[in-house]
Parts: structure tokens; C-alpha cells; sequence
């Protein structure tokens, strides 16, 4: 039976939610950790502010953005694998966080009310929706005017030579790392797909522009292997 794009990776991340963090870190030679704190830099998120981090697997980002708010500031991180947002509850409860709620839903239709975040991200989860402009539109609608929205993502690399490297060690390497580590072939073919197909960076930047955002911000990472896309709700 054909599977929809939502069933098929609904069914991934049930599957890889155990290797997921560890996979992440095999997958990208740790660059991950240094494209988010980046990231992070440039959103230069203010105390006491209030954030969304959309499709937030296991909530690393989630954490990242509850700790540059602090206490006084909130933070909910919605995916919709409940696998991955039960490891993401154990790292908050480790951590004791008192600003974080997880949610269980869906990026296609965010459970919020207009207009109701400072900031809201996604990670690494664009490319997994069945539909990126209704994503970004959803992003767009609950942030406040004024607010940013920030997606970090595997872009395509344009320099010649690097890309067909790019390409084949997506093909290629990385199912077979799924294999080796997480025991998930299948589950990493799927992954490489996706990010086969996703747009490259200045068509992203004009998704965005599309969506509605203003002053619309681009920083490739690692020779354009992942990007940064930021973009504002224009003021009233």
C-alpha cells in the first residue's frame, strides 16, 4: 500500500527515535552542533522572550532557546513523533527546565493562536513535511510582528566537484551508516531522499519572501551542505 509523505515519516522517527541524536552526530561529523550555536548568535534571543521550535524531534533546539530565555521566558518545542518527545521530556526533566512544554501536533496546522511568538525555528524538519509553504505560512501566522523566523536545514551545495561528493555520501554512506549504527537502512535512504529533494537556498530565501517575510536573511554552512534562513513578520 502506497504510503503518504506524512505516514512514511511519521514512521521513520518512530522507528530511529533511540539513534537519533547519535545519528545526527555521525551524520554531519558533529557540524550540527556548531551550524545551531551559529544560528542561535545570529537570532540573538532576548530574556524573557517567547518561542516555538516546530517539528522539534528529541528538543535540543528546544533547550537551546529555554536556556537563552530564561526562567522568565517560555518556550514549547511540538513534533509529532511521540517517541522523540519522550526523549526530548527526559532531557528537559534532567535538566530541570521549568520553561519548556512539549507538545504532540502537527506543523501543518500549529495549535496557536496568532501572533503569539517572538521566535519560532524549525530544525531540520522542513524538509520532512508534505508541504513547506503551508509550514512556513503556519510559522508565519503565530509569530508576532516583529518576529523572527528561523529555519536550519541541509541545503544543496553548489560548488562543482563538492556536490557530487555531497550527493554520493548521501546516496550512499549515509544509509549505510544508518545500518551500521541504528540498525535503520531503510529509515536513512528515506532521510537522504528527502534532502535530495529539498530546495536549494535562494529558492528557500524566496519561499520565504512568498510566505510573507520581510529583510530575508541566508548563511550557508560547510561549503552549503546545511543553511540558515531568517526571515521577520513585518511590523503592523
Amino acid at each position: 500500500m502506497h504510503q503518504s509523505k506524512e505516514e512514511r515519516v511519521h514512521h521513520v522517527f518512530e522507528k530511529i527515535y533511540n539513534n537519533y541524536d547519535k545519528m545526527n552526530s555521525v551524520i554531519s561529523f558533529k557540524r550540527h552542533l556548531a551550524w545551531r550555536k551559529d544560528t542561535m548568535k545570529r537570532m540573538n534571543v532576548q530574556k524573557g522572550a517567547k518561542a516555538l521550535d516546530v517539528c522539534c524531534g528529541t528538543a535540543d533546539w528546544t533547550i537551546a532557546l529555554a536556556e537563552a530565555v530564561g526562567p522568565t521566558g517560555e518556550v514549547y518545542g511540538l513534533d509529532f513523533s511521540q517517541n522523540m518527545l519522550k526523549v526530548g521530556e527526559q532531557k528537559v526533566k534532567e535538566r530541570a527546565l521549568q520553561n519548556v512544554t512539549l507538545i504532540h501536533g502537527n506543523a501543518m496546522q500549529l495549535p496557536f493562536p496568532d501572533n503569539t511568538f517572538d521566535y519560532v525555528t524549525i530544525g531540520f524538519g522542513l524538509r520532512n513535511v508534505p508541504d513547506y509553504m503551508t509550514v512556513l505560512k503556519e510559522m508565519y501566522r503565530v509569530v508576532k510582528p516583529g518576529g523572527k523566523v528561523v529555519c536550519l536545514e541541509t541545503s544543496q551545495p553548489t560548488l562543482i566537484g563538492f556536490r557530487q561528493l555531497y550527493y554520493f555520501y548521501f546516496r550512499f554512506i549515509m544509509p549505510l551508516f544508518g545500518k551500521i549504527f541504528a540498525k535503520s537502512y531503510e529509515e536513512y535512504s528515506w532521510l537522504q531522499e528527502s534532502a535530495r529533494d529539498f530546495p536549494g537556498m535562494d529558492e528557500l530565501a524566496q519561499m520565504f519572501r512568498d510566505a510573507g517575510f520581510v529583510n530575508v536573511e541566508v548563511k550557508p554552512y560547510t561549503f552549503g551542505v546545511a543553511a540558515m534562513h531568517l526571515g521577520y513578520k513585518p511590523q503592523d
